[in-house]
C-alpha cells in the first residue's frame, strides 16, 4: 500500500493501492470537493464516485483507461457540475439516488440501499444515509484482504456529521450513521469525505454522544 494520507491538494491526486482496487482521490472546484476514481486491478475497468467539478481535469485523470461508471452520491449541485461532460467524453453509464435525481440534469438510473455497483469485478455495496440529502447514499467496500472502506459523499467528515438544516433531518442522518455504518462496521473502516481530509470511523465514534448532544 502506497503512503496515502487521506489529504490532497487541488489538483494534486493522491494515490492508495489496494490489492484488488486503485483509489485516487482529487479536489476540485471552489468548493474543495473530493472526486475518487476507483479502478479494477484485474480489469482496469473504473467507476468515478462524484464527477463534482473541472471536467477537463477529471478527464486528464481518467486517462486513456476509460470509465465505465459514473455515482453521484447526491443531488448538491457542487456533486456534479462536470458530470455531463465526462459522461459524454467517456461514454460511462451515470448512477444516482432516485429521491436526488430531479436535482441532477442528466438521466440517471437509481441507485438505493441494498443495491450495488462494480468497478469490473470489485463490488460496491449501497447504503442511503438521509438527511444531508432526502436520497444520500454512501459506498462501502468490503475489501477481503483489509479493512473496509467507506465513500461517504457529505455525511461523515472529520469532527461531525455533514451538514443539515433542521433538528429531523440531523436525527434523520445520526440514526442512520449510527444504526448503518456505526453499529456494522469496525474502528478501521477508513471514511472518504466529500471535502476535504478523510477520516475512520474509530476517530469518530468516540464522539458520537458529543455530536448528538450539539445537534451538528
Amino acid at each position: 500500500m502506497s503512503a496515502y494520507t487521506g489529504h490532497v491538494e487541488p489538483h494534486q491526486p493522491a494515490v492508495r493501492e489496494l490489492p484488488e482496487l486503485t483509489i485516487t482521490k482529487v479536489s476540485v472546484g471552489g468548493m474543495d470537493n473530493n472526486a475518487y476514481l476507483l479502478r479494477s486491478t484485474a480489469t482496469g475497468e473504473g467507476l468515478l464516485i462524484d464527477a463534482a467539478a473541472d471536467g477537463s481535469y477529471l478527464l486528464s485523470v481518467i486517462g486513456e483507461k476509460g470509465l465505465d461508471a459514473i455515482v453521484t452520491t447526491h443531488g448538491d449541485a457542487d456533486h456534479w457540475q462536470a458530470l455531463e461532460e465526462v459522461a459524454k467524453a467517456t461514454g460511462a453509464r451515470s448512477y444516482a439516488p432516485p429521491l436526488d435525481a430531479h436535482r441532477i440534469p442528466l438521466k440517471t438510473e437509481p441507485l438505493d440501499e441494498g443495491d450495488t455497483v462494480k468497478a469490473g469485478p470489485v463490488t460496491l455495496e449501497v447504503l442511503r444515509l438521509p438527511g444531508h440529502t432526502p436520497g444520500h447514499i454512501a459506498l462501502l467496500y468490503r475489501d477481503p484482504q483489509g479493512s473496509p472502506h467507506l465513500f461517504a459523499g457529505d455525511c461523515i467528515f472529520p469532527g461531525g456529521p455533514g451538514r443539515t438544516t433542521s433538528p429531523e433531518n440531523f436525527d434523520s442522518l445520526m440514526t442512520a450513521l449510527e444504526q448503518k455504518v456505526y453499529a456494522q462496521l469496525p474502528d478501521d473502516t477508513w471514511v472518504y469525505t466529500g471535502h476535504g481530509d478523510d477520516t475512520t470511523l474509530g476517530k469518530e465514534r468516540p464522539h458520537l454522544g458529543e455530536y448528538r448532544e450539539r445537534g451538528w
